[in-house]
């Protein structure tokens, strides 16, 4: 996994996101999160307020988003928490960035089951395309992350992209999604395998056959 830390409070950053406030669409969300928790607990609501934040840098800069310290520093105010505490909450959930990314963020699994299923040959495929682990490519579209298990390990390997899952990916697989997403295209999410719906076995099904196509709700016929 990529070392962890967070980008150096320099002038010029402090200049770019010292002023930074949510756009009024994005505070209509961050003040929708917050009214999930009782009065006194808002700052229940960090995550979800860290999440919004990232979205907007991410929104602002046309990349996947991260979170420099000033914009910390302002979700803390506007919680009224220390930003230590923020911070901390930061700093230990992995899908908060703590430094800037591409438009893509590229997280591949290396975790024993991706591994086993061929995870070196999707981490060839990226290295391939100019990525290295822990870096952003010089033209800004893709940013390259070794990660732990994300739970897919039936459809191993996989990787992240954003918001989405891409599994059961060999090399050539993966360089479809790639150059799908380069090309201002959305591909299919999850599986990639042919015919597989979610995590299925491979092949037709002997029991739960309705799960092929969808997922079936049985439990009224049991």
């Amino acid at each position: 996994m990529a070392d962890r830390y967070l980008e150096p409070v320099t002038p010029e950053l402090r200049e770019r996101w010292g002023a930074f406030a949510f756009t009024p669409a994005w505070e209509a969300k961050a003040k929708e999160q917050i009214s999930h928790y009782p009065e006194g607990r808002q700052k229940s609501a960090v995550m979800a307020l860290l999440d919004i934040a990232q979205r907007q840098v991410g929104e602002e800069t046309g990349t996947q988003g991260w979170l420099p310290v000033p914009v910390m520093e302002y979700v803390a105010a506007y919680l009224d928490m220390p930003i230590i505490r923020v911070v901390e909450v930061a700093t230990f959930y992995t899908m908060y960035n703590l430094v800037p990314v591409g438009k893509f963020h590229v997280q591949v699994c290396g975790t024993t089951p991706c591994w086993l299923r061929g995870s070196d040959e999707v981490m060839e495929t990226c290295k391939k395309r100019g990525m290295k682990k822990g870096h952003t490519t010089d033209d800004g579209l893709w940013t390259l992350t070794e990660v732990e298990c994300m739970g897919n390990c039936s459809s191993a390997p996989m990787v992240q992209i954003n918001d989405d899952n891409y599994e059961d990916l060999t090399g050539e697989r993966l360089d479809a999604v790639l150059d799908a997403l380069a090309a201002g295209e959305t591909p299919k999410a999850g599986t990639q395998e042919p015919g597989r719906h979610t995590v299925e076995p491979v092949g037709a099904l002997s029991t739960l056959t309705a799960m092929a196509d969808a997922n079936h709700d049985y439990r009224g016929e049991w």
